[in-house]
């Protein structure tokens, strides 16, 4: 079963073209659902009924998973067996009489525009790091990017002049995504002053620079976002990924159309950006019961 499951990796990697974060998520989904199999004597997909995914099923929720987490390890599954069925490896898929549950969306937190504020107010721009941190989270919020995208910027993907940064973003699909003045004066004074210090003559064709002219990891922005959360009093937990979330909800309360917000954060389906207009819609409730004089 294993050997099947590399099979299937490879054909999401080269195929597909997943993202290698998405390939590492259904490599870990499968391989608890081929450890399940193998623990209650099951060696084969094709040995695999209904009921025994159910079992799995059931298996998750003892572990504690949620219904989102469950939902996904589904999904995974349910790809595994469209391959295997396809490509003629087993001969029933027992995924076809189980639907995936739908799974209510989850608003995201959002930051205020004066709460976005204090927090790049924080950043010391006297300092290598402090120049560093300020322009990853100005060219974040002012693109809307992803941190996986952020943290694996080149310099190359860049272009000060005309205010454009180009993204790899999932399933390896590039676009491009304007960002304003203040992305671009706070990514200027870092790749004129900060990162040339920060690298002391090492190489890196990466924009955002970490130790020995490496990439930071994902796990290291999202501590000094919450470094600076807390200097800048915020009390909520927050993560990399609010400043995308205000990016969007920003965008769409000053006006702007779902579509074009759709096309800058890289959503492939629509309904993903439509989130953003049950932030909106609560923000203009909001609005309409502080300033409406009949409210």
């Amino acid at each position: 079963m294993h050997e099947l499951v590399d099979t299937y990796m490879d054909h999401l990697t080269v195929e597909k073209g997943l993202a290698a974060n998405s390939i590492t998520a259904y490599g870990t989904d499968l391989a608890s659902y081929v450890n399940y199999l193998a623990d209650n004597g099951i060696e084969d997909f094709g040995n695999a009924d209904t009921t025994a995914v159910i079992g799995w099923l059931v298996y998750l929720t003892h572990q504690g998973l949620s219904a989102k987490s469950r939902a996904r390890h589904l999904i995974s599954i349910r790809g595994l067996y469209k391959y295997l069925t396809a490509e003629k490896l087993v001969s029933v898929n027992p995924l076809k009489d189980i639907d995936i549950p739908k799974i209510g969306r989850h608003l995201p937190g959002v930051l205020s525009v004066s709460e976005v504020e204090a927090l790049l107010a924080t950043c010391d721009v006297t300092t290598p790091k402090g120049q560093r941190n300020l322009a990853m989270m100005e060219v974040m919020y002012g693109a809307g990017l992803r941190v996986s995208e952020l943290v694996m910027l080149k310099v190359v993907d860049v272009n000060l002049e005309a205010g454009l940064v180009r993204v790899m973003g999932k399933g390896a699909k590039e676009r491009i995504v304007p960002f304003g003045s203040k992305a671009k004066e706070a990514a200027t004074r870092w790749l004129e002053q900060g990162r040339s210090q920060a690298l002391k003559q090492l190489p890196s064709d990466y924009l955002f620079v970490a130790r020995a002219g490496k990439p930071m990891t994902r796990q290291s922005f999202w501590k000094i976002i919450k470094k600076y959360a807390l200097d800048a009093g915020i009390t909520r937990t927050i993560s990399p990924h609010t400043l995308r979330h205000s990016f969007a909800t920003h965008l769409i309360e000053g006006g702007a159309d779902l579509r074009s917000v759709q096309t800058m954060l890289g959503h492939s389906d629509i309904s993903s950006t439509q989130i953003y207009t049950h932030i909106t819609r609560d923000y203009l409730i909001h609005m309409h019961y502080e300033c409406h004089p009949r409210k």
